[in-house]
Formats: structure tokens, sequence, C-alpha cells
């Protein structure tokens, strides 16, 4: 598509568009980066959330993620198929890392936090992949996202007695 298709469809000018981004991949890129803003400044709200035990923070951090796909499954695509090296998409993904790792610290410790955020966020793209493809059904594995998603929180937990405890 072409941004003057994209203006055409967004019923303005044809090449309205081209004053505010000089190409397509500009507008793209400009997509996903406030994509990734936005979940920064959601995952930001729920670690400032005193009211939530810390794990009930972890665990909804992780669904904002996977309800990106759920409910805007183009933007998720293109949020994580904008190149990382683009410097304004990786200052932006850069940050909701930075704050998801802040939220796993607050469960793990901040020693561990890379190596389970690295699990938590990975199995969280899985599993919003595999709903949205329909590969996730309830009918075959007998679980469902959210239900997997509080598996994992659940077995990133300390234990009393871990070298993790917070």
């Amino acid at each position: 598509m072409t941004l003057r298709a994209v203006g055409a469809r967004a019923g303005v000018t044809r090449g309205a568009p081209y004053g505010h981004f000089p190409s397509k991949e500009h507008l793209l890129t400009q997509l996903a980066v406030d994509a990734w803003n936005s979940l920064a400044d959601e995952a930001e709200r729920l670690r400032a959330d005193e009211t939530l035990s810390v794990d009930t923070r972890l665990e909804r951090a992780v669904l904002t993620l996977v309800g990106v796909c759920r409910r805007q499954p183009h933007l998720y695509t293109l949020m994580f198929s904008t190149p990382a090296n683009t410097p304004v998409a990786a200052e932006a993904a850069g940050r909701v890392e930075d704050v998801f790792l802040a939220v796993v610290a607050d469960v793990v410790g901040r020693p561990s936090a890379p190596r389970y955020g690295a699990l938590l966020m990975s199995s969280a793209h899985g599993i919003a992949s595999m709903e949205h493809s329909g590969h996730l059904s309830k009918d075959s594995w007998q679980v469902n996202g959210d239900q997997l998603v509080r598996m994992l929180v659940e077995s990133i937990r300390p234990r009393t007695g871990d070298a993790n405890t917070v």
C-alpha cells in the first residue's frame, strides 16, 4: 500500500501523509513506536499500582503485551517487524524492556530479572502468536493464554529458601 492510498483511506487528500512522513516506512515505524510507548506507559502504570501484588502486576504486564495481539494483530506484527536497529524504534522498545525488567525484578530480584524477563517476553510472544493463528485451542491444549501466563508467573516466583528470594 502506498502513502497516497493510506491518505485516501483515511479520508484526507491523497498526498497529506507526505506532509508528515517522508515515506511509508517512516509512517509504519512511527505506528510501531507509538505502540511500544503505549505499552511502556501501561507497564509503568501497573508497576506503580501498589494495590496489586507484585505477581499480579507482572501477570498483567505480560497480558498487556498479549492483549495488543488480541486487539490489534496487525499492529502487534508491525511492532515486531520494525527493524530493531531503527534508532527511534529501538528506543521505544528499549523503554518497554526497561520497565518490564523492573516489574520482573520486583518478583525475582534484579540479578535474575534479565533471564526471567526473556523467558516471560518470549513466552508471551509465543502465546500471542499461537492464539492469533488459532494454534492455541483450549480443546487441544486444555489451557488458554491467560492461564499460561499465570502458570509462567507462578513458575518463576521464588520459593522460601531459594537463592532468588527477594
